[in-house]
């Protein structure tokens, strides 16, 4: 028992000092495994800022003649996280368009399972990114002296490539439905618009470019994983494991990878 405590103080002392040991070198930068890291981290910036920054809406015109004969506005507002059956609907400047309770109409759809899922996990790549990053910048001696650091970053970097895989194919079925929900279709499910002296016409919606670049940059950064996973993976002991377990066991640094 005393002894599996002072493995454990030892160990614990080894890695205090190594953290101590703060050294800045931009060299892994010039590299593809940093250089690449640098592009996922802005990419997970515009994916997440695209998308969690929307806020549109979509317009209809109402008249009813033969009483009135002029079009009047009606539009629902929508936006992040887009769950549109909590967007209602509203007439300006007259209050009862047609005698119609607007208000009580609503879009229909909930998408904010695929769009929450996205904007989170691509915060919390751009999180990794910058711990990733200080650890290639600030300890690069730890990071390829030691075997498990490389690779967790490994495995990180396939979860990472599947899950921006899923979200992004999500997000993308999510936005096409959402186009749907808010374009022409609306006029068929408004029970207002059905009744017969009443005339409704699908007016504008808000353009969508942001959330299309949204979905172009959600395949990029599977993308830019998918590619530096190789550089990643020729970091670990997998892609030399009998150089690096000499290295280790004869207390000597690893040659860098692709050496």
């Amino acid at each position: 028992m005393a002894s599996n405590i002072y493995l454990v103080r030892q160990r614990i002392s080894r890695l205090g000092q190594r953290m101590s040991a703060f050294q800045i070198n931009l060299n892994p930068l010039k590299e593809p495994i940093g250089f690449i890291k640098v592009l996922q981290w802005i990419a997970s910036i515009f994916a997440f800022a695209t998308c969690g920054g929307f806020k549109g809406k979509t317009e209809i015109l109402v008249n009813c003649p033969p009483l009135k004969t002029e079009n009047h506005t009606v539009e629902a507002t929508f936006g992040y996280p887009f769950r549109l059956n909590q967007a209602s609907f509203r007439s300006h400047p007259v209050v009862n368009v047609c005698n119609g309770n607007w208000s009580s109409h609503f879009l229909i759809g909930d998408y904010s399972s695929s769009a929450q899922f996205y904007v989170t996990f691509a915060v919390f790549v751009f999180l990794y990114c910058i711990a990733a990053l200080l650890l290639y910048v600030g300890y690069t001696n730890l990071y390829r002296d030691s075997r498990k650091l490389p690779m967790i970053d490994f495995v990180v970097t396939l979860v990472a490539t599947f899950l921006w895989l899923v979200s992004t194919s999500a997000w993308a079925k999510a936005l096409t439905d959402i186009k749907i929900a808010t374009g022409h279709n609306i006029l068929q499910e408004l029970s207002s618009c059905k009744q017969p002296e009443v005339m409704c016409y699908f007016h504008s919606v808000t353009s969508m470019g942001s959330l299309n670049v949204s979905v172009i940059f959600g395949f990029l950064n599977m993308i830019l994983w998918g590619g530096n996973a190789w550089f990643v993976y020729k970091e670990t002991s997998l892609h030399s494991p009998s150089n690096t377990s000499a290295s280790h066991s004869q207390g000597g640094v690893p040659p860098p990878a692709g050496i």
